[in-house]
């Protein structure tokens, strides 16, 4: 029984080859929680120092 309501890929406008492929997911959810946790490290370090010139 097939209830999707998909039935061609006519129309899409981005679809993911790599969905079958746990490396690939794992990799860009690291990059992701890397790329978030380097800028809340910039802006802590930021306000730091801003706070020592200024304060």
């Amino acid at each position: 029984m097939n209830t999707a309501p998909i039935d061609g890929w006519e129309g899409a406008e981005a679809y993911f080859t790599f969905a079958d492929k746990p490396a690939v997911i794992g990799l860009l959810i690291v990059v992701g929680i890397a790329v978030c946790a380097f800028t809340i490290y910039r802006m802590a370090w930021h306000e730091t120092h801003a706070a020592k010139r200024h304060g």
